[in-house]
């Protein structure tokens, strides 16, 4: 799922203009809140499966997502930011032994339950979601009828 999602948005992302990239059709999200929002969600919860707390510059990325295009960010660093945070994930999926996946972790300021586990499958399902909202939005705003992840859209 990782690597799919990898590949997707290096696929689908570069040819999409700057101009478009904050676009919200219909009021919808924009590709770069999806961007974001994927590349700081994984972050977060990649911090968590490692056991440690959210950073401040992790707390700020999380309030900069509710007004995302004050950042200013174009779609290449939204990209580069995006494909680095879910290549961390995999070395983090490399560097996870079988006997660590189930110990539990905490979420959050409320410290909800869950487990190694449990988090690197959530950073891979949570980017698949987002991936297919990117796809969407990037066919709404370029105004085709075909599927920017391919045939199948798959």
């Amino acid at each position: 799922m990782l690597l799919d999602a990898i590949d997707d948005l290096r696929r689908i992302v570069p040819p999409i203009p700057d101009a478009l990239i904050w676009e919200r059709p219909g009021g919808a999200a924009s590709i770069g809140f999806h961007m974001l929002h994927l590349a700081g969600s994984a972050d977060r919860l990649l911090t968590y499966a490692t056991g440690a707390p959210l950073s401040e510059s992790q707390r700020k990325w999380l309030a900069a997502e509710k007004d995302p295009e004050s950042l200013g960010m174009s779609g290449a660093d939204l990209l580069e930011r995006a494909v680095g945070t879910l290549e961390r994930a995999l070395g983090v999926l490399r560097h996870t032994s079988a006997e660590e996946l189930d110990l539990p972790r905490p979420v959050g300021r409320a410290a909800l339950p869950s487990s190694v586990r449990g988090l690197l499958y959530h950073v891979a399902e949570h980017s698949q979601r987002h991936l297919g909202q990117i796809a969407t939005t990037v066919k709404v705003v370029q105004g085709s009828d075909e599927s920017p992840l391919g045939e199948s859209g798959e």
